[in-house]
């Protein structure tokens, strides 16, 4: 399964760098926010998220029950604008470079390295689906990613039909 999570993931980096030559295209009926923004956003998740579990103290993992975890993570979708992200990964800039982008992929790929290493117990607490395992939090990953390369999808095939 993990290994499987780490193919998935690995994917989703791919996606995300061929993408970004399109990083300007934007289109407000789908999203107030760029290719770019999204793109930065989800490098940035992926990063932070990876540096808290790879922080964490196994000992102090405790696993509860969260409604709403299990039902995004079996639906493996999140509902479109009904979340407010932390500030910590979300850009205020607007002119979001390549260069920064590349960077940050880069880093997301030596963190999913890192995750491999890491014990099952190694957690990181969410906000809202509350302490997640290195399985769950490789799933949120997933799903988080996810979300965000189906909008840029979006964005791309209304580009495209204009």
């Amino acid at each position: 399964m993990i290994n499987r999570s780490l193919q998935k993931l690995q994917s989703l980096l791919l996606e995300i760098k061929s993408n970004i030559t399109n990083k300007n295209i934007e289109d407000t009926n789908i999203s107030k926010a760029t290719v770019g923004w999204h793109l930065d956003h989800s490098l940035k998740v992926f990063n932070v998220v990876c540096e808290v579990l790879a922080g964490s103290n196994p000992n102090e993992y405790k696993s509860k029950f969260n409604t709403t975890r299990w039902l995004i993570f079996t639906l493996g979708s999140f509902p479109r604008g009904k979340v407010k992200a932390p500030k910590k990964v979300v850009s205020e800039n607007i002119s979001i470079s390549d260069k920064d982008l590349h960077e940050q992929l880069e880093h997301a790929k030596t963190a999913l390295s890192i995750i491999k290493t890491l014990d099952p117990h190694a957690y990181f607490k969410h906000h809202i689906f509350g302490n997640l395992s290195k399985k769950q939090t490789m799933r949120f990953l997933e799903i988080h990613t996810n979300h965000h390369l189906k909008i840029v999808q979006e964005i791309l095939r209304s580009h495209r039909l204009k």
